[in-house]
């Protein structure tokens, strides 16, 4: 065992899930989701023919499916972090596996909006060098693992690449 394998082995772990909170932020996303959409179908229905059930039925059928699929998604999401890379796999209908070698790390942020506040959960963001976009976040974390997380990556990025990697 080299000395940056000793360094980082305790910074790694097994697979994790996520708190199973997350599935009440993403089922609240889902329900102000049906609201706006219930609420355009509402207008247009209304202002053409005076109607206001195909809202409810919009609404009804938006919420079933957002729920079903926050509770789906919790059950496939799960994260491991690794001696040389972060590994993420998630994803309902398309499973979607990312591998983001320490390397490739730009850097980490932490961030709660209202409803991750709300639960007492957060959400980590890894930025990493390549094209637009290329980030990764890990969502329902408490703010105690995302602080833990985003320092156990940085010390590992520094680790891939030296003291000016993060």
């Amino acid at each position: 065992m080299t000395a940056l394998e000793s360094d980082v082995q305790p910074l790694t772990g097994p697979t994790r899930a996520l708190d199973s909170r997350v599935r009440l932020v993403w089922a609240g996303q889902a329900l102000v989701t049906a609201l706006v959409v219930a609420g355009v179908v509402g207008t247009v229905a209304y202002a053409l023919e005076g109607l206001l059930w195909p809202a409810a039925l919009v609404f009804l059928v938006a919420v079933t499916l957002g729920v079903t699929h926050a509770h789906l998604r919790y059950r496939r999401w799960s994260y491991r972090v690794r001696e040389s890379s972060l590994s993420l796999d998630r994803g309902v209908l398309t499973r979607v596996r990312t591998v983001v070698p320490y390397v490739r790390v730009q850097h980490i942020d932490t961030r709660r909006g209202p409803l991750e506040r709300a639960t007492g959960l957060a959400t980590l963001v890894v930025y990493t060098a390549g094209s637009r976009g290329a980030d990764v976040t890990i969502p329902g974390l408490t703010p105690g693992d995302a602080a833990d997380l985003q320092t156990r990556l940085e010390r590992l990025a520094i680790a891939a690449e030296g003291e000016e990697a993060v």
